[in-house]
C-alpha cells in the first residue's frame, strides 16, 4: 500500500478540539487508501502542562545542574505523552492505532544530547504495527544512541523525525500540519498582503527557513531534498492543499515558478551588531575573536572583515558572554543593540542585475538605514534597526511580490 507520513505540531495537538481536527486529516488519508504514520510534537507551548518548555521549568532549565543526558530524558516525555493521547483518541473514533517512542520507531542517533543527529531509521517495528493497525503514532523529536540513551533532536526535531521516516518508508508525501495554511511570502503578522505560495523548490524553502521562516525546519528540508520526498505544508484547521515543496521537475509544477524572481521576505530579530577595533594587528584580532567565540559555541553571523577590525552580529541573548570574551582579550568595541536581519530570498535572483539596487531604493523610500549588507546567489541580506523591521519587510514585499 502507499504510505503517507503526517506530522502535527504542538498547536495542532494542544487540546481536544485541535486533535479532533488532526484526526479528520488522518481519516481523510485513510479514506484515500494510505497507510498512515503520524508524528506528533509535545502538546502546546510554554504554559501548557505537557509542553516541552513547561517540562523544562520543572528543573529550572537552563540554570539546572542536570546533565544534558538527563535533560533529554525529561524533554522526551512531552512527545511520548502526546503520542499515547493521540492514539487513544484515534481509537475512540474507531480507528485502530498504536503509539511508539522514537527509539521503538527505529531512530538511531548520535549522542549529542539535546541536539542529536539521526544516523539511521529502521522502520521494522512501524511496518509490523501497520499490519494490525490503521495508524501508527510516533513520538517526534526523539530517538536513542548506540548505548540506548534517550536523545532529542533539537529545535524542529519533529519535522526532522517526520521527513526521515518518510524516507525510510518511501512515503508518497510528508504532510507538515501547522496553524497556518502554507508557506507565506512574508510573515503575515507583519505584512497584511502576504500570500500563500502554492509550490516551492527545496532550495527556496531551505533558504527561507535558514533566514527566519519558522514554518518548517531547514534540516528537515535537507533530508527531503536528499530523499526526493515531496513535502506538503498544510493547516490543521482547513482542507486546503497548502504549499507543495518539491523538485522543479514537471510542467504542472513549473507553472508555479513562472516569472518568479523573489520567493519571499524572511526576517530574524533579537540581534546585536558588534564592531571590534584593532590599532596594530587586525589579523591577530580576527583570529583571537572568532576562535574564542567559536570555542564558546556562540553563533556569529553577518560578519565583515576590514583593515582596522571586524564587524559581526550575535543573538542578543549571547551578548553578555560575547562582550566578556572581547573585554578579556582587551579589544575596543562598539555595539548596536535591537537589530534585525531582513532577507530577500529567491532562486531567480542569481545572475539578474539590479536586484540589490531595488533593495536599497525600497528601504531608502522609508528612510530606513542599512547597517550592514551581504548577498549570495539566492539571498540579499540587510541589517536594520529593529524599530524599522516592519517597514523594511513591507517595503521589500511591495517591490518584489506586489508591484509586479
Amino acid at each position: 500500500m502507499k504510505t503517507l507520513v503526517q506530522k502535527f505540531g504542538g498547536t495542532s495537538v494542544r487540546d481536544q478540539e485541535s486533535r479532533h481536527r488532526a484526526i479528520q486529516h488522518i481519516q481523510g488519508a485513510l479514506n484515500e487508501g494510505y497507510q498512515v504514520v503520524v508524528v506528533v510534537s509535545a502538546m502546546g507551548r510554554l504554559g501548557d502542562h505537557y509542553a516541552t518548555d513547561s517540562l523544562l521549568q520543572l528543573i529550572d532549565y537552563p540554570e539546572t545542574q542536570m546533565t544534558k543526558r538527563e535533560v533529554d530524558v525529561l524533554m522526551s516525555c512531552g512527545e511520548t505523552i502526546s503520542s499515547v493521547v493521540m492514539a487513544h483518541e484515534l481509537q475512540q473514533q474507531g480507528i485502530t492505532a498504536a503509539s511508539l517512542t522514537g527509539a521503538r520507531a527505529g531512530f538511531l542517533t548520535t549522542n549529542d544530547f539535546t541536539d542529536a543527529r539521526i544516523n539511521k531509521v529502521d522502520p521494522t517495528d512501524i511496518e509490523k504495527y501497520l499490519k494490525t493497525n490503521d495508524v501508527v503514532v510516533v513520538a517526534g523529536f526523539q530517538g536513542q544512541d548506540e548505548d540506548g540513551n534517550v536523545t532529542t533532536l533539537g529545535r524542529g526535531g519533529s519535522d526532522t523525525s517526520a521527513v526521515a521516516l518518510g524516507g525510510a518508508l518511501h512515503s508518497d508525501y510528508v504532510d507538515i500540519f501547522t496553524d497556518v495554511d502554507g508557506i507565506k511570502t512574508a510573515d503575515p503578522r507583519l505584512v497584511e498582503n502576504a500570500r500563500t505560495l502554492q509550490v516551492m523548490t527545496y532550495n527556496e524553502i531551505v533558504h527561507l527557513a535558514y533566514q527566519g521562516s519558522k514554518v518548517i525546519h531547514p534540516r528537515a528540508v535537507e533530508i527531503a531534498m536528499q530523499e526526493k520526498i515531496p513535502i506538503r505544508v498544510r493547516s490543521t484547521y482547513s482542507q486546503d492543499s497548502g504549499t507543495l515543496v518539491t523538485a522543479k521537475k514537471d510542467q504542472t509544477v513549473d507553472q508555479g515558478f513562472k516569472d518568479r524572481l523573489v520567493t519571499g521576505i524572511a526576517h530574524v530579530s533579537g540581534i546585536t551588531q558588534i564592531k571590534v577595533y584593532s590599532d596594530d594587528d587586525p589579523v591577530k584580532l580576527h583570529n583571537d575573536v572568532l576562535s574564542q567565540l567559536a570555542d564558546a559555541e556562540i553563533s556569529v553571523d553577518f560578519f565583515n572583515i576590514s583593515t582596522d577590525g571586524i564587524t559581526f552580529t550575535v543573538p542578543t541573548d549571547s551578548l553578555t558572554q560575547t562582550t566578556s570574551i572581547i573585554e578579556n582579550l582587551d579589544y575596543r568595541y562598539q555595539i548596536v543593540e535591537k537589530c534585525a536581519k531582513v532577507s530577500t530570498v529567491g532562486a531567480g535572483i542569481q545572475g539578474v542585475p539590479g536586484v540589490a539596487s531595488k533593495v536599497v531604493k525600497a528601504l531608502s523610500r522609508y528612510d530606513i538605514p542599512i547597517l550592514q549588507s551581504a548577498d549570495s546567489h539566492t539571498t540579499i541580506w540587510v541589517l536594520v534597526k529593529e524599530q524599522d523591521l516592519e517597514n523594511a519587510v513591507n517595503a521589500l514585499h511591495q517591490v518584489f511580490l506586489e508591484d509586479r
